[in-house]
């Protein structure tokens, strides 16, 4: 893979590993669809954590060592299989698989442990770094793996809410070195990229089930224009932004979180839930949505916008006005979809991101950004390349 400027590259050992967390957003995307009540989507999130947890304990590994040294290489290869595992349990995790879902998470963790700190007094990670949250949520996991029912999910979700608190205390506690920023940035866009096409994928499989009508087709067509135009909204206006911070940023691991591991999350879920929101339109894309479902596809867009429009403050310190009209937008639209033909709606939410990128892009140009030319430059598919900036959201 091409270098970063400071010689670190995203590896084609990471993207092998990614393969087995593209399997499990397909996972995700099943037991969503399963039950899209509150506690459905509440019980996928508390799942989804850990094992985003786990993509991102390797991503900082990867960002730290040099994964052509064959134990680092035979390490990342060993937790793909580890993550492959663990999607296999996703969907009968609250069930039958509870025990085996835990275990092969705590191993997967235990080895990464091992990896990232052998060579290194281990005394303080282990008892005030991000390790020691470990020694706190491997029991409760375990504890909820041994019960059932609502006491399960009570001690999983305790351990999930840990995990999210836990790279901001231990940064109290022992303080965060800087990361790589290219490399960083670029595996979170890969992230992005990996559900993307998990979601087009699973729109695909739904389609090929029944016969191939033209208003299917359309409705087909309109899902992926609107994968398409959220994903130049984040590569063209977002990731070159984010990376270009992290470069400058006088508290990086603060301002990483933030945008990269917390940001992510949600746009990752927000993809998701899209996903299966779209997956119960193509079937029958003339008929109104039910609510539940509306809210999965309308409420998931307003997410990722709100998500979006979050980091430009985090990153900037002003408010993202278009992205937050966009996002209320979607949230409005919500209720209408209950009456009215899907695939309209699908149209509409097109629209309305398809405007938020022309504003940004006019706002871009008026103070000479870098696609005053018209050519968005997307920064993942070029590390060194600062691409355009959207300052004038201010």
């Amino acid at each position: 893979m091409r270098p970063t400027p400071n010689g670190k590259g995203v590896t084609w050992e990471e993207l092998f590993f990614d393969l087995a967390f593209v399997f499990a957003l397909t996972r995700f995307s099943e037991l969503l669809h399963e039950d899209h009540s509150w506690s459905g989507i509440g019980r996928t999130l508390v799942l989804f954590v850990p094992v985003y947890w786990a993509w991102g304990g390797v991503t900082l590994y990867t960002n730290q060592r040099d994964v052509r040294v064959v134990l680092d290489r035979v390490g990342v290869l060993t937790l793909g299989l580890g993550g492959l595992l663990m999607a296999l349990t996703i969907p009968q995790a609250y069930h039958d698989d509870g025990v085996l879902f835990v275990a092969t998470y705590l191993v997967g963790r235990v080895l990464l442990a091992g990896l990232a700190l052998r060579g290194r007094p281990i005394g303080r990670a282990l008892f005030v770094g991000p390790y020691a949250f470990f020694l706190v949520t491997g029991p409760l996991l375990v504890a909820g793996a041994l019960t059932h029912g609502t006491v399960r999910l009570a001690f999983w979700a305790v351990a999930a809410a840990i995990e999210l608190l836990s790279p901001w205390v231990a940064a109290r506690l022992a303080g965060q070195s800087r990361v790589e920023s290219a490399h960083y940035a670029h595996r979170y866009g890969l992230l992005i990229i990996l559900v993307f096409g998990e979601s087009v994928i699973q729109i695909g499989a739904v389609a090929v089930n029944g016969q191939l009508t033209l208003v299917r087709l359309t409705a087909v067509a309109s899902s992926y224009a609107l994968f398409s135009i959220l994903w130049w909204a984040y590569f063209g206006y977002g990731l070159s932004d984010f990376r270009r911070a992290l470069e400058d940023a006088p508290d990086q691991p603060a301002l990483r979180r933030a945008i990269l591991v917390y940001a992510h999350l949600f746009f990752s879920f927000g993809i998701i839930t899209m996903a299966v929101g779209l997956a119960d339109m193509v079937p029958a894309p003339l008929d109104p949505l039910p609510p539940r479902e509306s809210m999965l596809l309308f409420g998931g867009c307003a997410l990722f916008l709100l998500t979006f429009a979050f980091v430009y403050w985090r990153i900037h310190h002003r408010i993202a006005w278009r992205r937050i009209v966009a996002g209320a937008a979607c949230l409005l639209m919500a209720p209408l979809a209950t009456l009215v033909p899907t695939l309209g709606m699908v149209a509409s939410l097109i629209l309305v991101v398809a405007v938020m990128i022309a504003a940004e892009a006019v706002a871009v140009r008026r103070r000479g950004g870098g696609a005053a030319g018209g050519t968005v430059e997307f920064g993942p598919m070029d590390p060194t390349d600062r691409g355009p900036s959207t300052e004038a959201d201010a």
